[in-house]
């Protein structure tokens, strides 16, 4: 698969890289820097967030953000250095929501594969239904299942995890969802 942004120079020295598969046994093609040898690899990025909900309906979010700005969404968002996969998907949830909630358990994990992405969003239980959305958020609304604008939702794995937290509430019985998005 071809590189969005492939590595030019290296880290270490500001060497410039050729990629080529290193001479340690690695079968892969890597930045490798052409002065002082430092193999530099791309691994995928996580996108973490939450399904809040509240009773029936669950929290979305009217992205004032590209990509995809107009388009209703989860909370979510990249994940930083120095943080759990869960604190990621709070901090995520608070700064684009203003949403107080309380974590449950991990909900889907989807691979999107032609982004380098992995989109990890756990259940989280609404504490209250009053909302103070961040910048990267037009409007915070809760929907019902049949209130969702199911053609404005913004990325795929928003609309695998929204259909897969329904269909999961209707039988009461909620599992963890692993996707491949290819």
């Amino acid at each position: 698969m071809p590189l969005r942004n492939p590595i030019k120079f290296c880290r270490e020295c500001g060497g410039a890289t050729v990629y080529r598969v290193p001479d340690d046994g690695d079968t892969r093609e890597r930045a490798v820097c052409s002065r002082c040898a430092t193999v530099h690899y791309e691994n995928p990025l996580n996108v973490v967030g939450t399904v809040p909900y509240w009773g029936d309906k669950v929290l979305l979010c009217k992205r004032n953000i590209e990509p995809r700005r107009g388009k209703w969404t989860l909370p979510a968002g990249f994940m930083e250095l120095g943080e759990t996969v869960a604190e990621g998907a709070a901090r995520e949830t608070n700064e684009e929501a203003g949403a107080l909630i309380e974590m449950q358990d991990l909900f889907s994990m989807l691979t999107v594969v032609r982004v380098g992405q992995v989109h990890l969003f756990y259940r989280a239980r609404l504490l209250s239904d009053r909302f103070d959305p961040g910048h990267e958020t037009m409007e915070a609304r809760l929907f019902s299942e049949s209130e969702i604008p199911w053609d404005e939702i913004a990325f795929r794995t928003v609309r695998e995890t929204l259909e897969r937290y329904f269909s999961d509430r209707r039988t009461g019985t909620y599992a963890l969802h692993c996707i491949d998005i290819t």
